[in-house]
Parts: structure tokens; sequence; C-alpha cells
């Protein structure tokens, strides 16, 4: 099929806040080695996307300025060496960038076919969450069946993702949300207990249970030193993301005396070949799961390409439960 020149595309005029996203007509990008070039049906929102908007988070030097680090749609051209997939398939994907478009690259490895009986909407809110929740959870974090993992933000899109599959694995979830409602919604997902973290102390709750095997956290700040002493002795802590701040003082006597674990990574920056590990191990292991429909990614609401402002808005409100995604198509 020929490509069109040009595309629509949501670009970040200068650092700020959401009405910084702006429309533009951009050339449509063509696939390299080893890459796919995507017509973009639908793209997910994402906090990482937030932090580059305002000036935080920069692309790496190689990948597309614009923000969108998910998205689904259909495979239009291939890149020399490239077998995995033909012009046609349907896919979802983890990106290095520029998702808020019409058309997007990425390396082909880092696709994935969309599961049985899924619909592009909800395809495209699996990348950038699975992939993240993954690597952190099971890799890194090493949930073993019949543990204890604690989720801050289980109303998020890594939360809801963390609950459903660390069930789905065997362990006991527990989570921190904001509200009722959003403690209700973990509930629904299998968490064990969900506490509201306006009304209760998740340390003193974990105490009770024998403390954390694992804590999967992105609020930071404050919570660090909480998070320490939630943990049950041999306990890991896998820092993702820090919304209250990364600095804050920590006594490092208890880490040792305990025999803890800290350790946190980042998604974007890891090498294509790390991502194309990850992707392997969700195909093998999760894509079954979510093909029976045990595991499904939950969606909170869906906005025009026109309106990532809006998108945005939603998102730092923290008022969502689950995923937002963009219609592209």
């Amino acid at each position: 099929m020929s490509l069109p020149e040009t595309m629509r595309a949501v670009q970040i005029s200068a650092p700020g806040g959401p009405e910084v996203l702006v429309p533009a007509t951009l050339p449509v990008p063509r696939p390299g080695p080893g890459q796919i070039l995507i017509r973009v049906a639908y793209a997910g929102v994402n906090r990482p996307d937030a932090l580059q908007r305002a000036g935080l988070y920069a692309p790496p030097p190689t990948a597309s300025p614009l923000p969108g680090l998910e998205a689904s749609g259909k495979v239009v051209a291939l890149g020399e060496g490239v077998s995995r997939w033909a012009v046609g398939d349907q896919v979802c994907a983890l990106l290095p960038g520029g998702g808020y478009a019409d058309y997007v690259v990425t390396p082909a490895a880092h696709a994935l076919p969309v599961p049985n009986g899924m619909e592009l909407r909800e395809a495209a809110c699996l990348p950038e969450t699975f992939f993240t929740v993954w690597t952190n959870v099971f890799m890194r974090g090493a949930l073993q069946a019949g543990e204890r993992f604690l989720v801050h933000g289980g109303s998020s899109g890594i939360g809801t993702t963390a609950i459903q599959l660390a069930r789905a694995f065997g362990a006991r979830v527990f989570t921190t949300a904001g509200s009722s409602a959003k403690c209700g919604a973990c509930m629904a997902l299998g968490a064990e207990r969900a506490m509201n973290y306006r009304e209760e102390d998740f340390v003193e709750v974990l105490r009770g249970e024998g403390g954390a095997n694992l804590i999967l956290d992105m609020v930071g700040g404050s919570y660090l030193p909480r998070n320490v002493k939630a943990l049950a002795d041999d306990g890991r802590l896998v820092q993702i993301a820090f919304l209250t701040g990364p600095k804050v003082e920590l006594n490092f006597a208890e880490v040792m005396m305990r025999r803890l674990t800290i350790t946190g990574s980042t998604l974007r920056p890891q090498s294509d070949l790390a991502k194309a590990r990850i992707a392997e191990a969700l195909e093998a292991q999760v894509w079954p799961l979510l093909a029976s429909g045990s595991v499904s990614p939950v969606m909170d609401s869906e906005f025009p390409l026109d309106d990532a402002a809006g998108a945005h808005t939603r998102m730092e409100s923290s008022d969502h439960i689950g995923k937002i995604v963009l219609k592209v198509t």
C-alpha cells in the first residue's frame, strides 16, 4: 500500500501543563532495519507522557520527540530484516515514543499480537503497563506464589495490572488507594485487602500480616521509610516512580539487619534487547491469561487524539480507575 506523506500528531509545544499538547501535521515516519510501521488505532496515556510534557523526562536521543509509549493498530510497512510480522497484522506495541500520531515506528521485537478476542481499544492498554509490571514484579522482584505483595496506587493502570497478575500467579495481594470506590475496584480485581491511605496505615496492616514480601511503589517520598517498615524480613522493595519526590532520609541499618533488598527500574532507557526479552516472556506466560479473559486491562476513559490535553488532565486529576486511551483512527 502507498503511504501518505504527512500525518496528524500531537506534539509538545513547550514544557508545561496539558495545554501545551497541540495538534500538528508531520511527515509519516519510515521503518528502519528491524522496525515496523504501525497505523495507530489507539494510543495509551501514561504518567511518563505527562513527565515528558512537563520537561522532566526527555526521550532517548534516537526516539521520536512526540509523547506516547504504547499503541495498538495495524502493521502497514516493514523494515529490512523483519520476518515476524506481515503487512495487515494487528498488533499492540511498546514504543520508544511517538504514539500520539496516525503512524509510529517501533522495533518489531517490541510488538505483540492482539490477544484473541480483544479489541484494539483494550490492546492499546497492554504494553507499557504489562511490560512494567512483569519486569519489576516478576523478573526484578521475583514474586512467588503464596507471598504477600503490596502495590501502592492500586487503581492506576500499573496497579490494576499488578493486582491481577500477582493474583493469577498465586500471591496474596494488598493495595492502597485514595477512596472507597477505588478500594472496591481493587478488591473486585482480586486484592485480599485494599486500604484507603487517607484512613488506614498500611504499615500497621502489613505488619499485622507478617510483613510484605514484596512492595511495588510509585509514590516515593515519605512512603520510602514506611515501606521499609512494612516489609517482612528478607523482603524486597521495587521502586518505579516518585510521585511525591525521590529524596528522603532513610536509616539503612534496618535494611542491613533485616536483609532487605531495595531496587528499582525505569523501562524506557532499557536496551532494545532487554525489552524484546520482556516481550517474549509476556507472550509465553501472560498472553494466554489475556486470551482466556482471566486477566484483562481495566478501562477508565477514551479521548480523541485532538483532545490529548483532556486525557492528561483526567490522568493528573487521579480520579481515574485504570487506563486512559486516545482514539486515533
